[in-house]
């Protein structure tokens, strides 16, 4: 960026004043003596002074240069001191962290500088005492929150909370996984399709949020202690949501206005799919038995006729043999379709390895009254299975080894294997070495399970088929024993979860923010919000170089997103661009972007909609936000994409705060303000500093009056480095 010079006039004065009051002082002395000499004492001392004009010329301008660059040093270092130690004064008052003014200036600003410090001191004691007095008071208030956090965070269901705007104030894992598998391909950017803070009238059709939010509010009218409203809605990668609407009530309100709404979303595709088969195949069954049945009943009647020869009645006894064999193949048919289904519905949930190796125990002990020990278990190994019907598989071969080997021991063992190049769990079931054939294990394998008196259609293949699982008979003669190994999925193969949603507590991200509650944007002027209301897209880019209109392309874009006021880190964005043309050394220096890591990424033409949309409905906020807006403006025509948002440039803000200031640089900023800077010249890592310092700018301009968009947008215009172009 091009660094604007502003003029400061005192300093100018500071610097030119000296030589007009010499130039006065020698212009005034010289007509004082001039009037007290006669004309020829004039002469004479004109006939002296004028070839030695130059000389004194000269001389007026060394005294008066050295003045002024003494009296400029001067006003500089003692005359700005007072504006300075007002601005970071400022800067500290608006901080929460205790830091101390640095000396500077002359002996009274430093007098007085060692006056703030201790005041300063006196107020961070205040503070942290009364800080100290609020935690204590609110970690009741706290605990509640966090165990709803966790509480939302763990429910298997999903769960999104919004406003009454339709703003995202709440939401769980499960329904950030959901939603993230209905995204049709990839997420550009790594952005995800809800977020809080976003409206969720970008998944869900606002027409039927609407409607339903109108039912919600009659039934509360009509005194309903409990209103619900249920829809289903199609998304654009043909899936079904079943969407259950709950209202949240203002608290102490008797009018039982609506605040917000409580949204559980259901993926019926599949439902949908198995219930049309179900009725497809009840059809089949009723109309293809009734046309059997009416074969049937017409065949054992004329059969009733004495009358009847022998090849007729045997003709019609083929016929009951052949409508009989086709209802016994339809109804076995029905009945196969019958179990797959009930094959894939059963549900796989995690469980500690452990865990599950202990139940089993016990329930093969307690059913069989065999004696189970437990050898080898790997305590960190989570699997995902139906624990319910896998005891049972269990129980089966145990009892079967008790039935025909009269086995009276088994040990269970649990471990990882690799099959395939993809790591599973694996779980024996051992016992002392006996004969035992391959015929037998396969027999055992596909009988129906037995659990005490009671016999299951499914059979253990059908239950490790289920889990995707193997299973086989080993002998093991050195060590003595013999045992049935069953290979199982492990915790979140299937679906897995990502590592931010796996962290400890203190890491957990945030996917809730009760103070949306508050928000009520869609109500009032964009320009008349207040700064803290507002939602912000923080953004930067990094270039091929410094001049957009002369062919410089985006290489790379980073955001991230403030809501009701705080940086909302999990809610990013990032991505390479393939610039299609060659990256210079001199900005491979600078971001550390090497060509071949732009290869294969996509265009600047599919990055541009993505970001769109994850900036959509928020104020823009970026560093020298004229330099990278350049960029998105020239890609308006080949992209069809315009960003027309409102944008707030931190670079324009800083000069309104400290005019004072000789640099504004993102650094010198960060440092004024007490931001750490990290990742320096990457996009996200400038966009995360600067959504930093934008949060620290917030209320110091509320200090000197700027508290709307509106405002803040016209006091950065009348900066003199707004007139910076590119």
């Amino acid at each position: 960026m091009m660094a604007a010079m502003k003029l400061d006039l005192h300093r100018i004065a500071a610097s030119v004043l000296p030589g007009l009051l010499l130039a006065l002082v020698l212009g005034g002395l010289g007509g004082l003596v001039a009037a007290t000499l006669e004309p020829a004492e004039r002469a004479a001392l004109w006939a002296l002074v004028e070839p030695r004009i130059g000389l004194v010329v000269m001389l007026w301008f060394v005294v008066a240069l050295a003045c002024g660059i003494g009296l400029g040093w001067a006003w500089e270092h003692f005359g700005r001191a007072p504006g300075r130690l007002a601005e970071r004064l400022q800067v500290l008052l608006a901080s929460d962290t205790p830091r101390e003014l640095e000396a500077a200036g002359s002996a009274g600003s430093r007098a007085l500088t060692a006056a703030v410090n201790n005041l300063l001191g006196q107020r961070d004691a205040l503070r942290a005492d009364t800080q100290a007095r609020i935690a204590e008071a609110s970690r009741e208030v706290a605990e509640e929150r966090n165990r709803l956090a966790a509480l939302m965070a763990e429910l298997t269901q999903s769960v999104v909370v919004c406003n009454l705007d339709g703003r995202i104030l709440l939401f769980n894992a499960r329904a950030r996984l959901q939603f993230r598998a209905l995204t049709e391909g990839p997420a550009i950017g790594g952005a995800e399709v809800i977020g809080l803070g976003r409206s969720i009238y970008g998944v869900l059709d606002r027409r039927l949020v609407a409607h339903a939010l109108e039912a919600v509010q009659q039934r509360l009218q009509r005194g309903a202690a409990h209103p619900t409203a249920q829809f289903v809605t199609g998304t654009r990668g043909g899936q079904l949501l079943r969407i259950q609407m709950t209202p949240v009530r203002a608290p102490g309100d008797e009018a039982a206005s609506l605040n917000g709404f409580v949204l559980m979303l259901d993926n019926i595709t599949r439902d949908l799919a198995d219930d049309t088969e179900r009725d497809g195949l009840l059809h089949q069954l009723t109309e293809g038995h009734r046309g059997s049945l009416g074969n049937l009943q017409a065949a054992v009647e004329l059969l009733d006729d004495p009358e009847l020869d022998a090849a007729t009645r045997e003709r019609f006894l083929a016929v009951i043999r052949d409508e009989i064999g086709g209802m016994t193949r339809r109804l076995n048919e029905a009945a196969e379709r019958g179990l797959r289904d009930v094959r894939s519905r059963w549900p796989l949930e995690d469980m500690l390895g452990a865990d599950f190796v202990a139940a089993a125990a016990r329930r093969i002990e307690s059913q069989l009254g065999l004696r189970v020990s437990t050898g080898e278990v790997d305590g960190q190994l989570w699997l995902k299975v139906d624990s319910y019907t896998l005891i049972q598989a269990l129980q089966h071969l145990a009892g079967r080894l008790a039935e025909e080997y009269d086995i009276q021991r088994v040990q269970l063992r649990l471990g990882s294997a690799v099959q395939n190049g993809v790591e599973r769990g694996r779980l024996d079931l051992v016992w002392a070495v006996q004969a035992m054939s391959t015929e037998t294990v396969t027999a055992w394998e596909t009988e129906p399970l037995r659990a005490g008196d009671e016999t299951s259609a499914l059979t253990v293949r059908d239950v490790i088929a289920r889990h995707g699982g193997a299973l086989w008979f080993e002998r093991a003669r050195i060590q003595q024993e013999a045992f049935f190994r069953i290979l199982l999925p492990l915790a979140g193969e299937a679906a897995p979860l990502h590592a931010e949603l796996l962290g400890p507590q203190s890491s957990r991200p945030e996917f809730y923010d009760f103070d949306l509650f508050a928000a009520g944007q869609a109500h009032q002027e964009l320009a008349q919000q207040h700064l803290a209301e507002l939602s912000y897209t923080v953004f930067d880019t990094e270039t091929t170089g410094l001049q957009p209109s002369q062919g410089d392309e985006i290489i790379q874009i980073g955001a991230t997103r403030i809501v009701a006021g705080k940086l909302r880190r999990q809610e990013s964005f990032e991505q390479l661009v393939d610039p299609q043309r060659s990256v210079p050394e001199a900005g491979v220096a600078i971001h550390g972007i090497q060509p071949e890591m732009l290869r294969g990424q996509p265009p600047i033409t599919t990055v541009l909609p993505a970001f769109h949309a994850f900036a959509h409905d928020t104020v823009l906020v970026a560093h020298n936000a004229a330099f990278d807006m350049r960029f998105l403006q020239l890609k308006e025509d080949s992209t069809g994409i315009k960003f027309d948002q409102p944008v707030l440039d931190t670079l324009l803000l800083s000069a309104v705060i400290h005019p004072n200031q000789e640099s504004h640089r993102l650094e010198a900023i960060a440092e004024r303000l007490g931001v750490t800077v990290l990742g320096r010249h990457t996009a996200l890592g400038d966009a995360m500093v600067t959504a930093e310092v934008f949060l620290k700018m917030v209320p110091l301009l509320r200090q000197i009056g700027i508290t709307t968009l509106g405002q803040a947008l016209d006091a950065s215009r009348e900066t003199y480095l707004a007139r910076v172009s590119y």
